[in-house]
């Protein structure tokens, strides 16, 4: 659930920097052009009541933070900016460990008035103990202390559609633009006309004017065709400006094998369980059932009973040694109904001792330019 207080929040921001009043500074920001700059923020971050931390057992609450940023000018209204938040995040429950939290988000910055207030979209890889890419929407306001230093205060929404949170932030910061900045000489005086009675006037021909097409997203669709007018500049779109997605399948397959009766996982697949639980972290809404076998060498009923064994040892370490939570795994113990090779032999034997897994993912991934 959204928190409401956020959303007011935010509101009342946007709707300051609506109505504040702002001088035309197309001099200013045309000297902008071209230049970096550096700063330093402080962020105030509040998290979705939904979002759970890693141990399952709380949610997210309230955190602030402190980190910097580059950006560039590249026209008298737009801006990229880069930027790097450590955040120190609190749970909604004393007690557990506070998550491992941080922001790394590039930005696009354009200015309604060419100076000082701003919309701001981007992508944000944002860390509240698992990794999630969101999509970031918001409104600033900068002021100018003079040509180099400002001051500015920014809110943001984060939309995280893995898992579907929203997230709420405002930061302020101070940035400092570096390069030259020249001082504009006064225009010259222009000398009175002197009447000159025309002895044939003509008739003044008519100026042509050349209607300019306007992408204000630059992707190639002028706006008044663009559908999608807010499209981020890395994706690729299709002749109505919106973004082309493709399809990306991600899969797992986890094989580990036992020595004769016995269920204990052998140091050498330790590696393969960590691959495992790496694509789980990376796909936490998926589940994974775990398939425990055996080969034909002893009673039916003691193999079903070991197979059980070996799936359940897997689960164990996937649980103890690397975090994931047990309800996401499921163990099952086939015994000999399942047998890789039917031979009677050593090799047969050690390959039907055994355990498996296997799963895939689809998503939907935008393609890039």
């Amino acid at each position: 659930m959204i928190k409401i207080n956020a959303r007011k929040s935010l509101l009342a921001l946007s709707l300051s920097l609506a109505v504040s009043h702002t001088v035309s500074a197309d001099e200013h920001a045309e000297q902008l052009v071209g230049k970096y700059y550096g700063g330093l923020h402080g962020m105030f971050m509040e998290t979705d009541n939904d979002r759970l931390t890693a141990n399952g057992r709380t949610t997210s609450d309230d955190g602030d933070g402190f980190g910097g940023e580059i950006g560039y000018r590249i026209s008298p209204a737009s801006e990229f900016r880069f930027s790097y938040t450590e955040l120190d995040i609190d749970n909604t429950l004393p007690g557990f460990a506070k998550p491992d939290s941080s922001s790394i988000a590039l930005d696009y910055l354009y200015f309604l008035d060419k100076k000082s207030v701003y919309l701001v979209g981007g992508l944000n890889r944002l860390k509240i103990d698992e990794t999630e890419l969101s999509a970031d929407l918001g409104v600033g306001y900068r002021h100018y202390f003079n040509e180099r230093f400002a001051l500015y205060l920014e809110g943001k929404g984060h939309y995280q559609w893995a898992e579907d949170y929203m997230d709420f932030s405002s930061r302020l910061g101070l940035i400092y633009y570096f390069g030259d900045f020249k001082k504009s000489l006064p225009k010259p005086a222009q000398a009175s006309p002197v009447a000159v009675q025309p002895s044939a006037p003509k008739p003044a021909e008519p100026k042509k004017v050349v209607a300019s097409a306007v992408d204000s997203d630059k992707d190639g669709v002028v706006d008044s065709l663009d559908k999608c007018v807010k499209t981020p500049m890395s994706d690729k779109v299709d002749s109505q400006g919106c973004t082309i997605f493709t399809d990306k399948t991600a899969s797992l397959t986890l094989l580990v094998n036992f020595d004769n009766n016995k269920a204990e996982v052998k140091p050498e697949y330790v590696g393969e369980v960590a691959k495992a639980a790496d694509f789980m972290k990376t796909y936490p809404h998926v589940n994974l059932v775990v398939e425990g076998h055996t080969s034909v060498l002893g009673a039916a009923e003691h193999n079903k009973r070991l197979s059980q064994k070996r799936a359940e040892a897997i689960v164990a370490m996937l649980v103890e040694q690397f975090d994931i939570r047990a309800d996401r795994l499921t163990a099952v113990g086939y015994g000999e109904e399942r047998l890789l090779s039917a031979e009677n032999s050593a090799q047969a034997h050690a390959l039907n001792r055994r355990i498996e897994a296997k799963v895939a993912v689809k998503e939907k991934v935008a393609a890039q330019r």
